[in-house]
């Protein structure tokens, strides 16, 4: 019977022995093959059996990649350390920095400004600051110069420019040096860090001087690099790059003297550093690597030829036109016209040294003096010593000279010290060097007799005279020209500079009265107690000799020489000190100083001092020679100015062919004409007599001093004025060279 269609009943053994599942089919795989894994590196001394050993020739591979791997773990650890504590030390400088307007000025002493007669500037001692100018005020030209010439990548860096430091290694290198040496690749942040001596200031207690505190600012150690690259990213934190900048342009050392560029830019062209133009700055800005050096006052050509190399980089980096830059090279910046004339630096020492120390040498403020000082006469004494030297004395001559120029109450007009007169704290003979004035002492020995009651026309005898001198034994005086002359009157024998007269005289009325009459008229060395007295054995400067023969002309007063009319501190309205004039007591009676300025007049027109003649003017003076020649002297006044001028050798060396009446008096002619050239000439205040006294046998030592004949008139041909109503004119003439035109 068929079974299909229908399901077939379970069997005992199937419920005994159930069947096998099936098992559920696989996923069919990917075509994708699996990697097989590398087999793992055996190490040695580990499972996996017995390892092939090394070559013996890898194992110093394999130490210096131990090192290396070392060493790089010890790098970046040390990086990190170097980091932090670079870190820590620039917060640090930052934090402690003080603000930056106590930043601007960094100077140990205070400045000195000295003006002339008329309020201009002609010297600058201390250390000079101008106004403080910033990176807005100042002209754009100086803001653009300094960078280009000190740091083009100023505006783009943290403070350090490791391309930079890179470069000067490689040129120090080339250039034989060691690789810190000469050029510092140094940024303008770090010469500002520099400027301000890594925030030590200076302090007098510490430092033996202010250079020394200076030179230690300035060394360049590897250590001192450091910290003065620290000190300047310090900066770079603390401040902009515009206030580093105003930082560095006020306080950068610029020569003569001059800290920070508005000083400078007085000091050079008289103008503001807010109104430089291209070729001004440049010439300032190329000054910074060498102040003293490119000074335009030590050498203005070579300190054009930087400014033209600095105007160059200006173009190069954009700052200024192809246009402009030529323009500006072809017309280069000159030095004002104080700044050019260099005048009167014997005269500004002469008055650093005259004051009070705290208010000149020490100062610590910014002091203003005004002087007696006239430019034009200034200049004019340096021109004749000049010329003299250059014409009249022969080529490598070690000769020294020194004039002094004063009015008559004691102003000093003009003074130098020596040939060199562009100088500084040079040795100044017109008031340092004393020396034996020799016959140009003989009108003080004569001033003594006149205010004694003799006259100018009294005689004495020009004979042999000796003197017996205690402790020395007998002294015998002689005349310059080994001759004798007989009977001459006071005027004659002033006028030929007679040795044998004067020492008469001086016997006659005493020394003591004629060392009285020197002194009283400001020769304050001390004078000889010989009978050499008469003849100029005594020592004295040129600026008290001068002074003296003021007193003379202003008819027979005490002068005390002045350079000071006024002196006030920066900002102040009211001046701390004044002079007003010179004049001091009486020592000779007016009638004695007239007839001693017509004995002295015929000095110049009839004796030993005829070189100085200058036709239309009267001049009254005395030559004077000392002994052996080794001083030369020559005193001279109008109306209007007094003048000495001396000549010698600084080690007493005697001169050769040289006196007083040669080249000291051709000397003081050539000055004068230059001097009285804007002048009116003026008469001097002197007896003018009508008559030539002659000789009656009588002396001033015969007992009744009137030893001549005629009564003295003044006003000449015969007008016939009094002994009284000359004096009185002498005065006007006095006061008239006091107050009057030139003075």
């Amino acid at each position: 019977m068929s079974q299909s269609g229908r399901k077939r009943p379970a069997l005992v053994a199937d419920k005994r022995y159930p069947a096998k599942k099936a098992a559920p089919k696989k996923p069919a795989r990917t075509t994708t093959t699996k990697r097989k894994a590398a087999p793992k590196r055996r190490r040695s001394g580990g499972g996996g059996g017995p390892r092939k050993p090394r070559s013996i020739f890898m194992w110093p591979f394999v130490f210096i990649g131990w090192v290396l791997r070392m060493l790089w773990r010890l790098m970046w650890k040390g990086a990190v350390v170097t980091a932090l504590i670079i870190g820590a030390a620039v917060f640090y400088f930052a934090s402690t920095m003080p603000e930056l307007n106590t930043m601007l000025d960094g100077r140990a002493k205070g400045s000195v400004t000295i003006l002339d007669r008329y309020g201009e500037v002609y010297a600058w001692r201390g250390d000079q600051r101008g106004r403080t100018i910033t990176t807005e005020t100042v002209s754009p030209h100086l803001k653009n110069a300094v960078v280009a010439t000190e740091d083009k990548r100023f505006y783009g860096h943290f403070g350090l420019s490791p391309r930079g430091i890179a470069s000067a290694v490689k040129i120090n290198l080339s250039e034989g040096r060691g690789p810190l040496s000469g050029h510092g690749g140094s940024t303008l942040t770090q010469q500002v860090a520099k400027l301000l001596c890594l925030g030590v200031p200076y302090d007098p207690d510490v430092w033996k001087t202010e250079a020394a505190y200076e030179a230690d600012c300035r060394q360049g150690s590897l250590w001192r690099k450091m910290k003065e690259a620290i000190y300047a990213m310090a900066l770079e934190t603390k401040f902009t790059k515009d206030e580093i900048l105003t930082i560095y342009m006020n306080r950068a050392y610029l020569g003569a003297g001059s800290f920070g560029f508005d000083a400078a830019s007085q000091r050079y062209f008289a103008i503001p550093a807010s109104e430089l133009n291209p070729a001004q700055a440049a010439m300032l800005s190329g000054m910074l690597t060498a102040p003293s050096r490119f000074a335009p006052t030590n050498n203005l050509k070579r300190s054009q030829d930087r400014a033209a190399t600095v105007l160059r980089l200006m173009n190069e980096q954009g700052y200024l036109s192809d246009k402009d830059t030529a323009q500006y090279q072809e017309n280069p910046a000159v030095l004002s016209k104080a700044a050019k004339a260099q005048a009167g630096g014997y005269f500004a020492d002469w008055i650093m040294g005259d004051l009070p120390a705290f208010l000149t040498r020490k100062t610590t403020e910014d002091v203003i003096i005004k002087t007696t000082l006239d430019p034009r006469i200034q200049k004019a004494a340096e021109s004749a010593m000049a010329k003299i030297f250059d014409e009249k004395v022969s080529e490598g001559s070690k000769a020294q000279a020194a004039i002094v120029v004063m009015s008559a109450d004691g102003a000093v007009r003009g003074l130098v010290g020596g040939r060199e007169t562009r100088v500084t704290g040079a040795f100044n003979r017109a008031t340092q060097a004393k020396r034996q004035t020799g016959s140009a002492f003989k009108p003080f020995v004569y001033a003594a007799a006149l205010d004694m009651g003799y006259s100018w026309n009294d005689f004495v005898i020009d004979e042999p005279y000796c003197l017996n001198i205690p402790g020395s034994g007998e002294w015998c005086p002689k005349n310059y020209s080994k001759k004798f002359y007989g009977p001459v009157n006071f005027t004659e024998a002033l006028a030929k500079s007679l040795n044998i007269p004067a020492v008469k005289v001086s016997e006659e009325v005493g020394r003591e009265a004629v060392r009285s009459v020197a002194s009283s008229f400001g020769i304050e060395s001390d004078l000889a107690v010989g009978p050499a007295l008469a003849l100029g054995a005594s020592d004295g400067t040129l600026l008290e000799t001068t002074g003296a023969y003021a007193g003379i002309l202003n008819g027979g007063s005490s002068v005390t020489p002045y350079g000071l009319t006024q002196l006030r501190l920066v900002g102040d309205r009211d001046p701390l000190m004044t002079q007003a004039g010179g004049i001091g007591e009486r020592v000779i009676s007016r009638e004695a100083a007239a007839q001693l300025t017509y004995m002295m007049s015929r000095v110049i027109e009839e004796g030993t001092g005829t070189r100085a003649r200058i036709e239309g003017i009267e001049i009254a003076g005395k030559t004077g020679t000392s002994q052996s020649a080794r001083d030369a002297w020559f005193i001279a006044f109008t109306a209007d100015y007094v003048m000495g001028i001396w000549m010698g050798y600084d080690d007493n060396t005697p001169l050769k062919g040289v006196t007083g009446g040669g080249l000291p008096a051709e000397m003081w002619r050539e000055a004068m004409v230059n001097i009285q050239s804007q002048l009116v000439p003026t008469p001097l205040p002197m007896i003018r007599p009508d008559f030539v006294p002659q000789f009656d046998g009588r002396t001033m030592t015969s007992g009744d001093n009137q030893g001549f004949q005629g009564i003295p008139q003044t006003g000449g041909g015969g007008g016939g004025q009094s002994v009284g109503e000359a004096v009185e004119d002498a005065l006007i003439g006095v006061l008239r060279s006091i107050f009057g035109q030139g003075n």
